[in-house]
């Protein structure tokens, strides 16, 4: 005779509510020895009260179990002892379950449950992952830390703050702040709050007078650097409002503005017109010449476990950074592994005609003007050859090529040299069938980079 359909409901729940019982007791979790010690207490407080009470609680407790046993003792130990046994673990299980139900209810009452254990897991996990320090710039950076915190939650980002161009120029112009669109894009990339919060930290005005280009993070970050007195505040103030998984640090609290020498000797100032160069670049600069770097970036980078400067534009973005000397010398000093992560594309106007070989020599030329001149990055993450196609066609058509990479050539000269598919899948739709999607995918980059953070550990 087949069981009512409302059996087999109570039945079904009865079995999901003991397995979220049993996932609360995984460990790892911090929970059970906090149910553990309440429950101590509750028992010590009882105990506590009875023996001032005069009421012999040991004595009564004792005799209570002795009869029990004694009641117990005709059915066997083989049936008496499962039976307790089973009883016990029973009211463990539920009361795990009901309490930690009216738990997630009270603070999550919009998640299921299993999702909030699932959550703890995963925190739990991501607490335990690497000391990473991301060192960049524009996109790139962003992209970079978007895949990374899928890892580790200990992650700090070390931001070039010469960006003179679009908002971030403006803002920079006429409040006479430091130019807060990179760190907004990484603030972003690192954020766990709600997506609709981040959205709108990244929503940017498309009409007004005197907002139209602005982006609503650019002017928050700005604002909240006017009332505290300084960007590290306000970028502290902003991690906390979009609960951001790690810190992002300005690579130097000084206003620093990036000038440029040309192969035909003439002289770029500011990091947009650096950017459009239409000769090779000699040698990049700032003033102040010797930035001071902030006391977070060399503490992060004293503990880093990984150390990767990339991917981004190579002038503009990643050479900024090792213009401030402290910054060169503490990561000289780490002795954590160092992985420097190149461009797919060459970037006209920048790094025109430059193999994965060419962009290592001038980081290794800047580096020299600080009298630096061993390697600070003897290992390099470049992208496998890629497939020809419509979004390969279309860099092309505007300048750019695939950066090339010498495998064997670079190991000769004593580089480690791992290649991987970094550009994921390439988005397409009828409206965009034409344009190129050549970027570097998060999930892609951050998995080539975990894997060589893997291969060094093992070594």
């Amino acid at each position: 005779m087949a069981q009512p359909a409302g059996d087999h409901h109570r039945r079904d729940e009865l079995v999901k509510r003991s397995r979220r019982a049993v996932q609360w007791l995984q460990p790892g979790l911090v929970v059970k020895r906090w149910v553990l010690t309440s429950a101590l207490g509750l028992v010590m407080a009882l105990l506590g009260a009875a023996i001032w009470a005069d009421l012999k609680p040991i004595y009564w407790t004792i005799t209570a179990i002795e009869t029990l046993l004694r009641s117990l003792a005709g059915a066997g130990q083989g049936f008496t002892g499962p039976l307790v046994l089973v009883v016990g673990a029973g009211l463990i299980l539920l009361g795990q379950s009901r309490s930690f139900g009216s738990i997630q209810r009270a603070l999550a009452p919009h998640q299921s449950e299993t999702a909030l254990v699932d959550a703890l897991v995963a925190q739990r996990r991501l607490n335990r992952g690497p000391n990473i320090v991301a060192i960049g710039g524009g996109t790139g950076l962003s992209t970079l830390l978007s895949g990374l915190k899928r890892y580790s939650s200990n992650l700090t980002a070390i931001v070039t703050v010469a960006d003179d161009g679009g908002s971030s120029g403006v803002l920079r112009r006429e409040l006479g702040v430091q130019p807060p669109g990179d760190i907004r894009n990484c603030l972003a990339a690192l954020a766990r709050e709600e997506p609709l919060l981040t959205k709108l930290f990244q929503y940017r005005f498309t009409a007004g007078s005197g907002l139209e280009g602005h982006s609503f993070g650019n002017l928050f970050i700005s604002a909240l650097t006017a009332i505290t007195g300084s960007l590290e505040t306000a970028i502290t103030a902003s991690s906390k409002v979009l609960a951001v998984q790690g810190q992002v640090v300005p690579a130097t609290s000084s206003d620093v503005r990036l000038w440029a020498e040309l192969e035909d000797g003439r002289r770029l100032e500011g990091e947009s017109n650096i950017g459009k160069a239409d000769s090779p670049i000699v040698r990049l600069g700032c003033t102040p010449p010797r930035p001071a770097a902030l006391p977070r970036a060399l503490e992060a980078i004293a503990q880093a476990d990984l150390i990767v400067l990339g991917p981004g534009s190579l002038y503009t973005s990643l050479l900024p950074n090792l213009l401030v000397p402290q910054l060169v010398e503490a990561i000289g000093r780490s002795q954590a592994p160092r992985l420097y992560i190149c461009n797919l594309m060459t970037q006209p106007g920048e790094t025109d005609g430059l193999d994965v070989a060419g962009h290592l020599r001038a980081i290794e030329a800047q580096l020299a003007t600080h009298g630096v001149q061993r390697r600070l990055f003897d290992a390099v993450l470049a992208q496998e050859d890629l497939a020809s196609g419509p979004e390969l066609n279309y860099y092309r058509a505007r300048g750019a090529e695939p950066v090339h990479c010498e495998v064997e050539a670079l190991r000769a000269q004593g580089y480690e040299v791992m290649l991987a598919a970094m550009q994921g899948k390439k988005q397409r739709s009828a409206g965009r069938a034409s344009r190129g999607t050549l970027r570097h995918e998060p999930r892609s980059l951050a998995l080539a980079v975990m894997r060589f953070y893997r291969n060094t550990r093992s070594n």
